[in-house]
C-alpha cells in the first residue's frame, strides 16, 4: 500500500464515524492480523476508482451491526431486521470511505454492497497490498479493511 493511508488513517476514520456520528467508543485492538469474525457478521464494501484504485471493507459483527442500526433508525435493537441492518451499514462503509477518500488521488466511490457472511473470517487471510483495522467495542468488534488495486502510477 502507497503512503497515502496508513493505520492512523483507519483509525481516524472510524473515530470519526463511531463516535462523532453514534457516539460509540472504538477500541483498536492490537495484531488485527489474528483477529476473526464469526459467521453471520456482516460484510459491507465499496470500490474507490481513479487515480487510485481499491476497496474498503468493514466487517462488522451481528450484535455490534443491529447496534449500530438500532442507533442510525433511533429504534429499539429488538425491532431492527435483517434489510434495515444492510441498508444501515451500507451507510456505515460509505461514511468511513468518505472520510478516507479524502486522504486519497483523486477517485469516484462505487454503490456500497452489503450481506450477511456465513462463514468465520481471520484478518490474517488478505494480501500485502492491504490495509487492516481491528475494533472492539463491548457490543462486539469489526474490522476495516483498504486494499490497493492496479493502482495508477502518480
Amino acid at each position: 500500500m502507497r503512503s497515502y493511508l496508513d493505520e492512523e488513517s483507519l483509525v481516524r476514520a472510524n473515530a470519526q464515524f463511531w463516535e462523532q456520528m453514534l457516539g460509540m467508543q472504538m477500541e483498536t485492538v492490537p495484531f488485527a492480523e489474528d483477529y476473526c469474525v464469526d459467521a453471520g457478521h456482516v460484510l459491507v464494501s465499496v470500490g474507490l476508482w481513479g487515480t487510485w484504485n481499491g476497496r474498503v471493507e468493514v466487517r462488522l459483527e451481528k450484535d455490534l451491526a443491529h447496534a449500530a442500526t438500532a442507533a442510525m433508525l433511533m429504534q429499539p435493537v429488538d425491532t431492527v431486521c435483517e434489510a434495515d441492518t444492510l441498508d444501515a451499514t451500507r451507510e456505515i462503509v460509505n461514511m468511513i470511505a468518505g472520510i478516507l477518500k479524502s486522504s486519497l488521488p483523486p477517485c469516484s466511490m462505487t454503490v456500497p454492497e452489503s450481506a450477511i457472511v456465513t462463514e468465520r473470517l481471520c484478518s490474517r487471510l488478505h494480501a500485502g497490498n492491504t490495509l487492516t483495522v481491528a475494533f472492539r467495542h463491548e457490543i462486539g468488534g469489526l474490522l476495516v479493511r483498504v486494499g490497493e488495486e492496479d493502482a495508477t502510477p502518480d
